[in-house]
């Protein structure tokens, strides 16, 4: 399963932020980058220090998240489910004693621990360590008196043509993946 594909919950999967020294900077870089690239409203967005609640502007499709999350851990769940069961019949018909022997402790042990993997790493895809960075470099500076131009692009494509503009504004930008 593609990344693209788990990351169906989301409408904005890729973020871009530029930090600037003021806001009036900031607002000139995100009406710059709206125009340039033709973004409707809801994906640009300016925080300042006064900004109530900047985490939900940073990453505001918490629903898109848990679907994300459940997609995830089913898909890598079932995925280690299945292994499980490959690798126990695997073991079973080249007639290893210790599985022959126990076969249903063998089964449980075995499909047990594979499926707890499999969701340890629907876990992990979950994580998306790539939005910390940007999440904290953009609230520390907030929180520091400076302001950020946010943008919530749709496509890498997008994303790419955003941190370009946002660089030739001289912004100290920040993206994810």
């Amino acid at each position: 399963m593609t990344r693209r594909r788990l990351s169906k919950g989301e409408i904005s999967p890729h973020k871009v932020a530029a930090i600037f020294a003021d806001a009036g900077t900031a607002r000139s870089a995100a009406e710059q980058v709206q125009a340039g690239l033709g973004l409707a409203p809801e994906q640009v967005t300016v925080l300042t220090s006064e900004t109530r609640r900047p985490g939900r502007r940073l990453e505001p499709e918490s629903h898109g998240i848990w679907s994300v999350l459940l997609k995830t851990h089913a898909a890598l769940g079932t995925a280690g489910f299945l292994a499980g069961l490959l690798i126990f019949w695997t073991l079973w018909r080249s007639g290893l004693p210790l599985i022959v022997s126990s076969p249903m402790a063998a089964a449980g042990a075995i499909v047990f621990l594979t499926t707890m993997g499999g969701l340890m790493l629907g876990g992990l895809a979950t994580l998306r360590p790539d939005h910390d960075l940007y999440i904290l470099k953009v609230l520390e500076a907030c929180q520091a008196g400076r302001s950020a131009a946010v943008v919530h692009a749709r496509t890498a494509e997008e994303r790419d043509a955003a941190r370009a503009a946002l660089e030739a504004a001289h912004g100290e930008v920040v993206t994810t993946l």
